[in-house]
């Protein structure tokens, strides 16, 4: 790389639920892209508790994790993991509930949840969540349509 060239941003995604299957439906619903003025994103996947900890307290010691996304069906839920990070984690990543039941919003809201979308996942509804919260994090803003 010359001096001249800026190494390209990436933007990276926690993933937590322990149903493989969702993880799959998550990814395939972001893609490589959320939004034209978003950079790239990078998905890392969870499938327990302990991972996403890990991946926490790893990201609090510089190791990058722009927006956690956590199913709230998950075992153990993501709720609660989600109140856990927003106790224990010193600026923590923005996080993204993925609630059972619309009627479920009231539970993210408890757990500190920045966003909360509902089962089953729609990839047009996820992205457009993500894409607000890394505009948030990222410090960018969406681009204007003629």
């Amino acid at each position: 790389m010359t001096s001249e060239q800026t190494p390209v941003r990436v933007a990276t995604i926690l993933v937590y639920a322990s149903d493989r299957t969702v993880r799959a439906q998550v990814r395939a619903a972001l893609g490589r892209k959320v939004a034209s003025d978003l950079p790239e994103v990078r998905i890392v996947e969870a499938a327990t508790q302990a991972a996403v900890m890990k991946a926490a307290d790893a990201s609090n010691e510089g190791a990058g994790i722009d927006l956690m996304l956590l199913d709230g069906e998950a075992r153990p839920g993501g709720m609660g993991v989600c109140r856990q990070l927003k106790d224990e984690i010193f600026n923590c990543p923005p996080v993204l509930i993925i609630a059972g039941r619309a009627d479920d919003a009231w539970l993210a809201t408890w757990s500190r949840a920045d966003a909360v979308v509902a089962h089953p996942i729609d990839p047009v509804t996820l992205p457009g969540a993500v894409a607000a919260l890394l505009r948030q994090r990222l410090g960018t803003t969406p681009a204007r349509t003629a």
